[in-house]
């Protein structure tokens, strides 16, 4: 049963949502972190972009190969049991990869698995949780939810830059993800979590699944792969690629407009999905990250970044928990499946957009290399880190950082394409909806 507050029903709700809440911030630190020490990853095993673009592969891919898995789970063995699984893989996880440099590079992918694989499954699991304690306004919950996502990021970002300028190597940055991973597990030992919505609907595991087929969703699936690479793929890139564009440190920006996602998913998603609709809301939203993204890739000062950061960063604000938020109000018997696959289809897409964002990276910036510097930093045909690192000739240096700049600013001039895609498809959609008499939540026991 569920209600509006905790004496109502048999579980404690308000526990609950907050224990959601310190899972994501979590999975959003390790995000964050691994953002900040990807260089410092390049340099400790030696590997190019396009491999420091598989170990984002990893993180990112072992999210929807968990989700997947665990999603359709959470009706058999529990919402309990696989939230206090993935606190004990985000500690081992973190654990494993501060030891990775004595296994080496094999050891360093295998724990970023880890911890994406514990990601994913606590998107599995709060994602329908919260659906379940909040029936009559889901959208608005899932964006309040979605907001600790931009916090852990916050906070994540925060703790690499202050532990960098105090001389702390990365090791100790991984090490505070087991902080959050400890409060969160420590949180749900004991406590009693409800059934899934669908569940508890007595809606029969055959029907949630042909729930997949159904065309709507299957559109909503393309809708969400762009969403998730225009929200995620650039943010992957954000601390290596500002650092050549701009010559600060990238995760600031990711911090700043992680901060803005913050405030505006907290304390706006709930007027403002009132107000246009979720489609609507959408469709709005990729054009700021359309001309935020696009103006990024021009942003050669920390002035034009800033402002063109903060147009992206109000555009892809609501991109993710709106799009669960869709799912689950128009598709409720799908329940944890469909949530669960359209969370994954979002991190399957970015994760694919890591490594192709990576090797446009190294393409352009050895195409704008000068043959004399290009023979000393590009080994086998990628470019190395490592060489790079030796250069000592300042004419060489000041051609090998315009030639990084470049080559970042492409990787965002391509992913711009995506949200001049969706403002359209989103457009139709809202159009569809308001010749049909509008947009509205589907409740499961309207459905036959």
């Amino acid at each position: 049963m569920t209600g509006t507050d905790s004496g109502q029903h048999s579980y404690n709700r308000q526990r609950l949502f907050v224990a959601s809440c310190i899972a994501l911030v979590t999975t959003a630190m390790a995000f964050s972190i691994r953002t900040d020490i990807l260089k410092e990853f390049g340099v400790e095993f030696n590997i190019s972009h396009e491999q420091q673009g598989l170990v984002n592969l990893m993180g990112i891919w072992g999210f929807p190969i968990a989700i997947l898995l665990v999603g359709p789970l959470c009706g058999v063995l529990g919402m309990g049991l696989l939230l206090r699984l993935a606190s004990i893989g985000h500690i081992l996880g973190t654990i494993l990869t501060i030891l990775s440099p004595q296994f080496g590079f094999p050891m360093l992918l295998a724990s970023t698995l880890l911890i994406g694989l514990s990601n994913g499954t606590v998107e599995a699991v709060i994602n329908p949780l919260i659906a379940t304690m909040y029936p009559e306004e889901k959208t608005h919950k899932l964006n309040v939810l979605h907001a600790w996502w931009p916090g852990g990021l916050v906070i994540g970002g925060l703790l690499a830059y202050v532990l960098g300028e105090l001389g702390f190597g990365w090791k100790v940055k991984m090490a505070t993800i087991l902080i959050a991973a400890i409060i969160y597990g420590v949180m749900i030992i004991g406590t009693k979590f409800p059934p899934t919505e669908r569940v508890e609907a007595g809606v029969p595991t055959r029907e949630m699944f042909k729930e997949i087929l159904r065309p709507f969703y299957l559109l909503l699936m393309l809708c969400m792969c762009m969403t998730a690479i225009t929200e995620l793929g650039p943010d992957q890139w954000v601390g290596s690629v500002l650092t050549d564009t701009v010559g600060i440190r990238g995760v600031l920006f990711l911090v700043y407009t992680a901060g803005l996602m913050f405030i505006l998913r907290q304390f706006f998603a709930g007027v403002l999905v009132r107000a246009f609709t979720p489609p609507g809301l959408m469709s709005i939203s990729s054009i700021f990250a359309l001309v935020g993204l696009f103006w990024l890739s021009y942003a050669f000062s920390p002035g034009v970044a800033f402002v063109a950061a903060t147009l992206f960063g109000i555009g892809k604000t609501f991109f993710w928990p709106t799009m669960l938020g869709i799912t689950s109000e128009r598709f409720p018997r799908g329940g944890e499946f469909l949530l669960a696959v359209t969370g994954a289809t979002g991190m399957i897409a970015a994760g694919i957009a890591g490594p192709v964002m990576g090797a446009i990276y190294d393409h352009y910036t050895i195409q704008h290399l000068p043959p004399e510097v290009a023979k000393l930093v590009v080994i086998d045909g990628k470019y190395s880190p490592e060489a790079a690192a030796q250069l000592t000739d300042p004419a060489q240096v000041a051609a090998l950082k315009e030639a990084l700049r470049q080559g970042a600013a492409m990787t965002f001039r391509y992913v711009a394409i995506l949200p001049a895609m969706l403002f359209f498809l989103f457009g139709a959609i809202y159009l569809v909806f308001r010749a049909r008499g509008g947009y509205r939540p589907v409740r499961l026991d309207e459905v036959k």
